[in-house]
């Protein structure tokens, strides 16, 4: 079956970075764009960025734009979330997710599998 483990949270102080990796298996990996997204406490599920299938084509948010980045080693079936200055209002759960065709989109409804999300905290 489809799973998706993200790791690399943690507490970090406010202009802090972090690493989120998310290993994929039971799926084609070089075929499926991937994303990530974050939920604060009371908060929707919000679109962080998004990678397509190479690698050649990425989005982000524009509260992220500049400071994350997103990338992907086809070879070992992982997706990153390179996160750099991070603040406060970072703090979420961040979840990685995959779709089934190899563009990228930015809407939460286009992802088809989901891992079990991995808990960012930025201290001020």
């Amino acid at each position: 079956q489809v799973q998706l483990v993200e790791s690399g949270g943690g507490l970090v102080q406010t202009g802090g970075s972090l690493r989120l990796s998310c290993a994929a298996s039971g799926l084609t990996f070089s075929l499926r764009a991937m994303g990530w997204f974050r939920q604060a406490p009371g908060k929707e599920r919000e679109f962080v960025a998004a990678i397509n299938w190479s690698g050649g084509i990425t989005y982000y948010a524009d509260s992220v734009k500049g400071r994350f980045t997103i990338s992907r080693d086809n070879a070992k079936n992982t997706v990153y979330l390179q996160m750099n200055s991070l603040k406060p209002d970072d703090t979420a759960v961040y979840y990685c997710a995959a779709r089934s065709a190899t563009s990228a989109r930015t809407g939460a409804n286009e992802y088809d599998y989901w891992g079990q999300g991995t808990q960012v905290t930025v201290s001020p």
